[in-house]
C-alpha cells in the first residue's frame, strides 16, 4: 500500500502521528510516496485548537479525499468534528480510542529515522482549562510506564537518532497516574549510556511548579538540552483564574526564575492568549512587562478563539483591531529583545548537533540550549560540529 502522510499541531499530535505511521510501514509492502494522487492511503495528523486551524483542517481533508484512495483521519479534529467528516471514503480515528495505543501498541514499534517526530509519553491532562479543546479531545491522564518509553529511547538510538524528543499536552503530568514524575523519566532516560540530547516538551506551569526542584536537578545532565515551554498565557491573575489555570503569575514566575537561575543561557519559550474576555489593557500592560522581564525566546501569540464543548465557548473575545494592536506591540518588544540577546553569543564558540536540512544549501543544527545554529555546507544528521557564532537573525544564530 502507497501511503500520504503529513501532520499539522502540537509536538504531541505530531509525534503520535508519525508513529502510528511507523506501526503501518511494519508491513514492507507499505511504502510512503510524496504526492496524495499516487497514494492508496492518506494520513493526516489534525489540530483544532483555534477556529480558523479547524477550517483549514476540514479542509485539507476534502481535498485528500478527491486525490487518494481513502484517507485516515488522527488527533483532535477525529473528537471534536470526527462524525460529520467521515464519509465512503474518510475514517476517523478518535483520540479517546487511540489512547490504547499507549497501552502496549507503541512499545515495539521500529523507527524509521526519516519518519520521526519524538515519543508521546502521556495521553490527557490533569487540566481543566475553561477554553482548552485538547484536554476534552484527549481525556484523562493516561501515561505510559518508565521502562516502556525508555525501552523506546534505546530503539531511537539504535537507528542513530541522537535527538531524542518527548511530548505530551503537558510533560509536567507525567506520572501523576502511576505513582512517578517527569523528573524520574529525565534521571532514567539520561542514565542510558549514550551519546544523545534529550528534548522535553511543554510544561504547563502548575504541575512544573510542584515539581520544581528535582526537576531542575534533572535538568542539570548534560544531555538535557537546556529548553523550558512554559505557557503562561497571561500575568494578570484574573484573567488565569477566569481561565482556571490553577496557578498564579507569581507561581509561574517561580518556575521561570528556578530555570534560569540554574542555566542563565537556556532557551525558553512561552504561549500568551490576547483577549480572554475579562481581559483589559491594564491586565496586557502586566503581560507586556512580564514579557519584557523575562525575555523569553519565543513567544506564541494567539487570541482567544471559543471553542465547542468549553466552558467558555458562549463568552465573546474582545475587538479584533484592539487585538492586533496588542499582537504588533509584542512582536516589536520581542524584535527589540532577541537582538539583544543573540548579540551576546557572538564570538563564541560553540559544539553544535546537526539536526535538519537548512534552506538555501544550509543544515540547521542545535546548541546545548536548543537554540538553532546555521551552518553553510553539506553535513550528515546527528553530527556534532565544532563551530564560532559570527552572526544572527531574528530567532537564530549563524555558525561557521
Amino acid at each position: 500500500m502507497k501511503i500520504y502522510f503529513e501532520s499539522y499541531g502540537c509536538t504531541l499530535q505530531k509525534s503520535e502521528s508519525s508513529l502510528y505511521l511507523n506501526k503501518l510501514l511494519q508491513d514492507k509492502n507499505n511504502q510512503v510516496v510524496k504526492n496524495p494522487e499516487d497514494a492508496d492511503l492518506s494520513l493526516i495528523g489534525t489540530c483544532v485548537v483555534i477556529k480558523h486551524t479547524e477550517d483549514r483542517m476540514v479542509k485539507r481533508i476534502s481535498s485528500l479525499s478527491t486525490k487518494s484512495g481513502k484517507v485516515e483521519v488522527l488527533g483532535c479534529l477525529a473528537t471534536v468534528n470526527g462524525n460529520t467528516i467521515e464519509s465512503d471514503n474518510v475514517k476517523v480515528i478518535k483520540p479517546r480510542e487511540f489512547r490504547s495505543f499507549y497501552e502496549g501498541a507503541l512499545d515495539d514499534i521500529e523507527i524509521n529515522s526519516d519518519i520521526y517526530d519524538g515519543i508521546p509519553i502521556n495521553q490527557g491532562c490533569t487540566g481543566s482549562c475553561n477554553f482548552c479543546i485538547s484536554h476534552i479531545a484527549r481525556g484523562k491522564l493516561l501515561s505510559r510506564p518508565v521502562d516502556k518509553i525508555v525501552k523506546q529511547v534505546n530503539m531511537e538510538l539504535e537507528r542513530n537518532i541522537r535527538e531524542i524528543r518527548i511530548s505530551s499536552l503537558d510533560t509536567a503530568a507525567y506520572g501523576k497516574d502511576i505513582g512517578t514524575d517527569l523528573a524520574e523519566l529525565v534521571n532514567s532516560i539520561t542514565s542510558l549510556n549514550r551519546d544523545f540530547y534529550l528534548r522535553v516538551g511543554m510544561l504547563e506551569p502548575r504541575n512544573t511548579y510542584d515539581i520544581l526542584g528535582k526537576l531542575v536537578q534533572a535538568y542539570g545532565s548534560q544531555k538535557v538540552f537546556k529548553f523550558l515551554h512554559i505557557p503562561v498565557q497571561s500575568a494578570e491573575n484574573s484573567v488565569l483564574e477566569a481561565m482556571n489555570r490553577e496557578y498564579t503569575i507569581e507561581e509561574a514566575e517561580t518556575v521561570w526564575k528556578k530555570f534560569v537561575g540554574a542555566f542563565p543561557d537556556m532557551s525558553v519559550a512561552t504561549d500568551i492568549i490576547l483577549g480572554y474576555y475579562n481581559d483589559s489593557r491594564e491586565g496586557f500592560e502586566k503581560t507586556l512587562k512580564f514579557l519584557d522581564n523575562y525575555s523569553p525566546d519565543i513567544i506564541n501569540v494567539t487570541r482567544f478563539s471559543p471553542r465547542p464543548y468549553t466552558k467558555d465557548y458562549s463568552k465573546t473575545p474582545l475587538n479584533s483591531n484592539l487585538l492586533k494592536e496588542w499582537s504588533q506591540e509584542i512582536i516589536e518588544l520581542h524584535s527589540t529583545q532577541m537582538e539583544k540577546k543573540l548579540d551576546r553569543f557572538l564570538g563564541r564558540e560553540e559544539k553544535v548537533m546537526v539536526t535538519e536540512d537548512g534552506k538555501n544549501g544550509t543544515m540547521v543544527a542545535r546548541d546545548s540550549n536548543y537554540r538553532p545554529v546555521v551552518l553553510k555546507g553539506n553535513y550528515k544528521k546527528y553530527t556534532d560540529v565544532y563551530c564560532k557564532i559570527v552572526g544572527h537573525g531574528n530567532n537564530y544564530l549563524i555558525g561557521e
